[in-house]
């Protein structure tokens, strides 16, 4: 090697002029193989998934369990509105039939009058009253 200026690294004058000959530089590219996944890490992955779907699943089932119960209260409430205005009315319609006045025109119209004193018969409460002497008689 030969001392140049202070610069040990320089080729031989031999190689450095090769007059005819082209010089071909030659180039490496680097090839990067892409990293494969291990089979647990994709059957973890692939775990994960099908959880998610499921939560996603029963999330969406409970919000249709949720608006099912929802309508049926809404029918409910209809119904019970319904219920309320004809109880109203059938109440209205009692008061009505219930007049004292009413009940008198009724009453004279079906030829109906009021009781004797010689027409009531009391009736004891006590059965057991009237047994002893049912059994004096025979």
């Amino acid at each position: 090697m030969a001392y140049t200026q202070g610069n040990l690294a320089t080729k031989p004058k031999e190689q450095q002029k090769e007059p005819g000959r082209v010089r071909i530089r030659e180039t490496r590219k680097v090839v990067y193989k892409a990293r494969t996944i291990p089979v647990q890490e994709k059957l973890i992955y692939l775990f994960t998934v099908f959880v998610c779907v499921v939560v996603a699943g029963v999330i969406i089932w409970r919000y249709a369990q949720i608006y099912e119960m929802n309508r049926n209260i809404q029918n409910i409430q209809v119904e019970l509105k319904k219920l309320e205005a004809e109880n109203s009315t059938l109440k209205q319609e009692v008061n009505k039939l219930m007049d004292p006045n009413r009940l008198k025109q009724e009453v004279e119209k079906k030829g109906l009058k009021a009781i004797d004193e010689t027409q009531v018969v009391h009736v004891p409460a006590n059965p057991a009253a009237q047994a002893p002497d049912a059994a004096a008689k025979p």
